[in-house]
């Protein structure tokens, strides 16, 4: 018997999506193109394909009109994703909405959800790839934490929405781990890790054992393609943001990179 009489022929699930936002503070496309190769170093795959939420809030009043096929060219260009504009006035909707885009009020916040249910509404690992199994939903103790116990594989995205995240296990090279606080690895840091998502400058990253790709303090970028610096490498390390520059420092010491 054919298995599609028990199959729905379509079903809508619950995920988690975690986007950026791309905080314009002019309209000058040579300026924007500047900052972002000058922010990804040249490194093609910097972002993946990240939905993007393009927030006007900071422009200058005499900006002029924002042409927004060159600014979604451009973005797509660094594998970023524009999918809404953010603090637009309403009378940009029909413009905005012509090019693809939806319009996000400034007080809009995404919508939380879980890969599979749990006591706390705090989101739940996501895998980027459609054939990944999703991992458990993690464990919470409120709102000042999540705390996560099993490894975050490759292609994989956590996002503590408002807390401080834990990790007790290893996060794999590929692996993408964001808190709107600190970050707290009680094991190997591989892959990506993005502190203060929300702008929080005083958050820091904390690892036992410290290898990232990439990490990020309230969106101030710092990669490592040539390796982590060998006197903090595999060994206890935190990174902290002092002023627009991402500092390592020794757990243990006063030793700063």
């Amino acid at each position: 018997m054919s298995k599609s009489l028990f199959q729905k022929p379509i079903e809508i699930k619950i995920s988690t999506v975690v986007a950026v936002s791309a905080i314009l503070s002019t309209a000058d496309s040579i300026a924007l193109d500047a900052a972002l190769a000058e922010m990804t170093g040249g490194t093609a795959d910097f972002f993946e394909d990240d939905l993007t939420v393009i927030d006007v809030a900071a422009l200058p009043s005499g900006c002029g009109q924002i042409d927004w096929g060159s600014l979604i060219a451009l973005l797509k260009k660094y594998r970023l994703k524009p999918v809404a504009v953010r603090n637009a006035p309403p009378e940009l909707a029909e413009e905005i909405a012509a090019h693809g885009l939806t319009l996000e009020p400034a007080n809009a916040k995404p919508r939380e959800e879980e890969a599979a249910p749990a006591p706390k509404p705090a989101p739940a690992p996501v895998a980027v790839a459609a054939a990944q199994a999703q991992p458990p939903a993690p464990a919470s103790n409120g709102t000042d934490v999540m705390i996560i116990d099993t490894p975050v594989r490759a292609g994989q995205r956590i996002y503590a929405r408002g807390c401080d995240l834990v990790v007790t296990a290893v996060v794999n090279n590929g692996a993408e781990i964001i808190a709107d606080g600190s970050i707290h690895v009680y094991n190997t840091l591989n892959g990506r890790a993005l502190a203060g998502a929300s702008g929080n400058a005083q958050a820091r990253i904390f690892a036992l054992n410290m290898a990232p790709e990439l990490v990020s303090i309230a969106g101030v970028y710092r990669t490592f393609e040539d390796g982590f610096p060998t006197e903090y490498a595999r060994a206890p390390a935190q990174i902290r943001l002092v002023g627009d520059r991402i500092d390592i420092l020794s757990v243990n010491t006063a030793n700063r990179a």
